[in-house]
């Protein structure tokens, strides 16, 4: 693929997971009744503290899925660079 191929697939792949992000940000103000009643009866200081602890139990499978894709697409590009060594090897 040639370099300005390979520059609209990633945009075309920004655009899209941006979109997907968006589309799911409604799924984050519902929250369960459970949840809200506990945080509307606490203080303002609960509530932040409720706050903060959410956003600490998120950032760790967020790590993990972030790296894991990371190294999917490394290995990936590594691949394709050993088959397209592989392939101009070949006689014809």
């Amino acid at each position: 693929m040639e370099r300005a191929e390979t520059h609209v697939v990633r945009r075309s792949a920004a655009v899209l997971i941006g979109l997907l992000c968006l589309w799911a940000v409604p799924a984050f103000a519902q929250g369960c009744a459970m949840c809200y009643s506990t945080t509307s009866a606490t203080s303002k200081d609960g509530q932040r503290a409720i706050g903060k602890a959410v956003a600490v139990l998120v950032a760790p499978p967020l790590g993990v899925m972030t790296l894991g894709v990371g190294l999917a697409f490394r290995y990936g590009r590594k691949r394709d660079q050993e088959q397209n060594l592989d392939d101009e090897s070949l006689p014809l």
